[in-house]
């Protein structure tokens, strides 16, 4: 009797063991659990997606936000209104056709906001001021005009500022007329034609205005592919276009008139301004539209506010955080 009270006593205690045990490890697991869960929220926080915090908000009864312009914004653009969608639920239309089709687009209100690879042209503040259409210039990003050949060139590794000019004025038929040292192998000179922003930067820094020859195309991507199908050519578009297509194409090191050494388009060189083809890239947007449409308002501060990281992740340079500022303090105050 005494060893069966015995063991029903050392069994009820086993039990209290057990059950404590449990209980405290359970609230162990918990405790865990809960700081992973704080860890993963804060981890998501600090690398999930582009999405930096606006202030405004958006309206359904707004008329729908349009742009449209240059094909060398169009990817940092692109990426920005994708993640807009997707935090905000707002699709916003957006075309590639070049700067100047964003300009006309601008000026005649079937886009409240124009991107653009250099800056507005005297003609087009013209036509704006005359449709009454007034303006706001925000910069958004730094590009460096890439200037490539095909890989299996050997023999061109930098050109100086003449000797594209030599180039692209028709003058050079031969690859040997552009250096002595070339080989006479013919020359294709490929580039944007002049709907966009990159054709004109190309002309007024490098041609002195005075126009390029060559084959000039509509859609960038096919200059990329023009150098990338022919052995003697030689094209130039913008940086992310070089980034996404690096493995099949050569960049080349520029010297620009006021330096006497090449400089590889490089991401801290385009960053510095010591490569001589680095330029700023534009966003214009409609006065009246940022300030009577909360939607377009909100858009334009997620732009601006994300810029940095877009550019980065499509492979331009982006904004130095006091030049963020500025271009944010820019946007009208919707409260006041």
């Amino acid at each position: 009797m005494k060893k069966n009270l015995f063991l029903a006593a050392l069994l009820m205690s086993l039990m209290f063991i057990l059950a404590a045990c449990s209980g405290s490890g359970s609230e162990e697991d918990t405790g865990s659990e809960e700081a992973s869960t704080e860890e993963s929220t804060d981890e998501e926080s600090s690398e999930g997606g582009s999405s930096a915090e606006v202030t405004g908000n958006v309206n359904e009864d707004d008329e729908q936000i349009a742009g449209e312009g240059s094909s060398t914004v169009f990817p940092i653009l692109n990426l920005l209104v994708e993640d807009f969608n997707a935090d905000h639920g707002v699709a916003v239309e957006l075309g590639g056709n070049g700067t100047g089709s964003g300009f006309s687009a601008l000026i005649d209100g079937t886009a409240q906001f124009a991107n653009a690879s250099r800056g507005i042209e005297q003609e087009e503040i013209d036509a704006l001021e005359d449709g009454g259409v007034e303006w706001t210039e925000f910069l958004v990003a730094t590009d460096g005009l890439t200037v490539a050949v095909n890989p299996a060139n050997d023999f061109v590794e930098d050109l100086t500022f003449d000797e594209l000019k030599t180039i692209y004025s028709g003058e050079a038929e031969n690859w040997s007329d552009v250096r002595e040292d070339f080989p006479e192998e013919p020359i294709t000179a490929y580039g944007p034609d002049q709907s966009h922003g990159t054709h004109d930067f190309f002309n007024e820094e490098v041609m002195d205005e005075e126009g390029v020859q060559g084959q000039l195309i509509q859609d960038t991507n096919q200059v990329v592919s023009s150098v990338v199908g022919d052995e003697n050519a030689i094209g130039f578009f913008g940086y992310s276009f070089y980034q996404e297509n690096q493995d099949s194409l050569k960049a080349v090191s520029i010297t620009g008139p006021d330096s006497e050494e090449a400089v590889e388009p490089t991401f801290e060189n385009v960053m510095d301004f010591s490569y001589p083809l680095s330029r700023p890239l534009y966003v214009y947007a409609n006065n009246a539209a940022l300030e009577e449409n909360e939607t377009f308002h909100t858009f334009m501060e997620y732009t601006l506010q994300n810029s940095q990281s877009a550019a980065e992740e499509v492979g331009y340079v982006p904004l130095e955080d006091g030049a963020l500022e500025e271009e944010l303090s820019k946007l009208p105050n919707l409260e006041q």
